[in-house]
């Protein structure tokens, strides 16, 4: 789950976290009088999407009185905004933030995430705040510094100096950065945090550090243990069919394909798509039906593929284990009858009750193209929706 810009500034300032002071407006007359009540200009205008980039694509403007925020407001509020996160199709803005400027003398990197090679939290620094952290990487890799921390002692203070001096923060500034590491890494723990992202981290001309820009990434699996975080979920930044999904306990994930996928387990899903683009086709989406999926589920999962007008047709890859075949079958037919499935259907079945399933598909009356394998399969799908 992500959340604003706004929203995560607000949880960094609950964590003792410096943050510009700031107010989120839904329209130019309320940004007006925020921009008067936040004190002396400049303010600056921030687009709220969940993309990055916002700054390039029009989405961050400076103004210097409160009759200029109101107007870039009034430009930026319902405007679709394009990114290089957005895709062309873009993104529409509905909110802003004014928050008081400050001058920058500096800009810095800073991220928390979870390291899938080491199983622990890393923190991650670089001196080149403000750029996309995926250049730096692949063009200056020494600019990009690293420490890895055990879950056991947590970030220590020692860790806290190594990257404020490879950062080049010195001086007065050494206190101020490790205190606002140590609160990064209270806030990702206790939060339940996939990712602790700020860009940039700002040496300000006061000489005080201040974080310009946060981005958070949470485990969706803990948030039953957030419920104010939960509530900051914003679903109209969301794939409608990933939100409808999640509704009905199912794994969507939208793609660019035509040959919508219905599987049940996580690593059957990848190679079933693997699969199908290794067959020459391409598939429009991830779907895992899980292990125990119901009739009622299996039906919503068929809606939310052929509710993609991209979908040509579909690809039903079942392993019966937990599972059983026979109800995957019922759910296939009784979909295909609710929606009036016009694509074609291959379906693949193994595993338990696999013939009771098999006998149900043939005498459904309903043109289901049964396969012997996953790569019949793929290789079925792939060419009925070639032929269409």
């Amino acid at each position: 789950m992500n959340i604003h810009e706004y929203q995560a500034k607000a949880i960094l300032r609950k964590f003792g976290v410096p943050v510009p002071d700031g107010h989120v407006c839904y329209n130019g007359a309320s940004a007006r009088e925020w921009a008067k009540r936040l004190g002396p200009g400049p303010w600056v205008v921030k687009a709220q999407i969940h993309a990055g980039g916002r700054g390039k694509g029009g989405g961050v403007k400076l103004a210097r009185t409160p009759d200029e925020v109101r107007d870039i407001a009034r430009g930026m509020l319902g405007m679709t905004l394009r990114t290089h996160q957005t895709g062309p199709e873009g993104k529409v803005v509905t909110r802003i933030l004014v928050e008081n400027g400050c001058s920058i003398a500096r800009e810095l990197y800073v991220s928390l995430l979870v390291d899938r090679s080491t199983s622990k939290v890393t923190v991650m620094a670089s001196t080149e705040g403000g750029m996309d952290i995926e250049e730096v990487a692949a063009e200056t890799p020494e600019k990009i510094f690293k420490e890895v921390v055990d879950p056991l002692v947590g970030l220590t203070l020692f860790q806290c100096r190594n990257l404020a001096f490879s950062l080049g923060l010195d001086g007065k500034l050494l206190p101020k950065a490790a205190k606002m590491l140590e609160a990064l890494y209270t806030t990702f723990v206790q939060c339940d945090c996939s990712l602790l992202e700020i860009n940039p981290l700002v040496v300000t001309a006061e000489n005080e550090l201040l974080a310009l820009d946060a981005k958070f990434g949470f485990d969706d699996n803990a948030m039953f243990r957030h419920l104010q975080i939960g509530d900051m979920r914003d679903y109209d930044e969301e794939d409608p069919n990933e939100v409808e999904a999640s509704q009905h306990d199912l794994s969507y994930v939208s793609l660019t394909g035509n040959i919508g996928c219905l599987v049940n387990g996580a690593g059957l899903a990848m190679a079933t798509m693997d699969i199908i683009k290794f067959s020459g086709g391409e598939p429009a989406n991830f779907l895992d039906v899980g292990g125990g999926a119901t009739i009622e589920r299996v039906t919503e999962a068929f809606k939310i593929i052929l509710s993609d007008p991209n979908v040509k047709g579909i690809f039903v890859n079942i392993f019966g284990g937990i599972m059983k075949c026979d109800v995957i079958a019922t759910g296939v037919i009784e979909a295909a009858k609710q929606v009036s499935l016009q694509v074609p259907l291959v379906v693949r079945l193994e595993g338990t009750n696999v013939e009771k399933g098999k006998q149900l598909l043939a005498e459904s009356g309903l043109n289901i193209v049964a396969a012997d394998g996953m790569a019949d399969g793929a290789h079925k799908i792939v060419q009925a929706v070639a032929a269409c």
